[in-house]
């Protein structure tokens, strides 16, 4: 778990140009201690501690601004810039190398118990206060603009932007 933990670090040290230094991303960036602590509670919830986990995962909302369901799946090297606002749903599932910024929503479209968050691939770029709602797919190395409403899927290596988000590349 260490080495995730020197990984994340040095994943926003690399795309973060105002980390002044990686010890400093290490104390003081929010949203890399969200990761950690959605690590945690992903263990938990996977282990059948539901309450605990999801206890955890309020208290790390509380500290860090950033919510994460225990059960959402987050992969690799995930960083969210800022971290304030930050919501992602139960069944959210975020691939590797994935950055976002503050107010992100990976959020739902139906109340019923199935697949409704998005699942967002390798390598996506999400702008501040982008909106990703239901069971889409954001593809690999796709970027979603600052304030844009995704509600269908993004092919892999494409731009969208708006309201609601359209291709701009």
């Amino acid at each position: 778990m260490i080495g995730k933990f020197r990984e994340d670090v040095r994943a926003m040290c690399d795309r973060d140009p105002a980390a002044t230094g990686c010890r400093v991303v290490w104390l003081t960036y929010p949203g890399v201690h969200a990761v950690w602590g959605h690590r945690i509670a992903h263990r938990l919830w996977n282990r059948e501690f539901e309450l605990v986990a999801r206890v955890f995962a309020y208290f790390v909302r509380m500290l860090t601004g950033v919510e994460i369901h225990p059960a959402a799946t987050i992969g690799r090297r995930v960083t969210i810039d800022h971290g304030m606002g930050v919501v992602i749903g139960e069944t959210a599932e975020v691939g590797d190398d994935v950055h976002m910024y503050h107010g992100v929503t990976l959020g739902g479209d139906t109340n019923e118990p199935v697949k409704r968050h998005p699942t967002v691939e390798d390598g996506v770029r999400i702008g501040a206060n982008a909106t990703l709602l239901g069971d889409i797919t954001i593809g690999e190395d796709a970027a979603v603009g600052a304030g844009s409403v995704v509600t269908d899927d993004v092919d892999p290596g494409t731009t969208v932007a708006g309201v609601p988000a359209r291709r701009v590349d």
